[in-house]
């Protein structure tokens, strides 16, 4: 089954991402730690639409669809800075607090719950799509 909603790009519009998960997620059968991980993940790159994209009057489209033992997520933000996730330095999470520096933590964790990872940039659009397993 799949299914898409548009949000304003505005951090306003998250308890309405959060409704779209859970319709989805009850509609489908997935299990509550799935939809957990599904619900950060989305928070994650919303909010990074949002504060690090520019802010425009374009909406932010979100994209759900579940196959065999699978969800796939796609946010599409039709106005955005280009953006290159490979040029975000990894994460040392084994470092100490005072030696960390800010940026790149939502990222490591986005990667850390899914399976699949994808950012495709066209123009001023940007689609980031990942897949999760719902296996075991």
């Amino acid at each position: 089954m799949s299914t898409e909603k548009s949000f304003a790009k505005s951090l306003g519009s998250l308890d309405g991402v959060f409704d779209f998960l859970q319709q989805f997620v009850d509609k489908e059968a997935i299990a509550e730690r799935h939809a957990f991980a599904m619900n950060l993940v989305v928070e994650e790159l919303f909010t990074n639409m949002v504060k690090y994209s520019g802010g425009t009057d374009k909406q932010v489209v979100i994209r759900l669809d579940k196959g065999d033992q699978r969800v796939t997520l796609e946010l599409t933000d039709f106005d955005s800075e280009p953006f290159d996730p490979e040029s975000v330095s990894a994460v040392d999470v084994e470092a100490p607090i005072e030696e960390r520096r800010p940026g790149g933590l939502g990222l490591h964790l986005v990667k850390t719950l899914v399976d699949d990872l994808r950012y495709e940039m066209d123009d001023r659009t940007l689609t980031v799509s990942v897949t999760k397993s719902l296996e075991s």
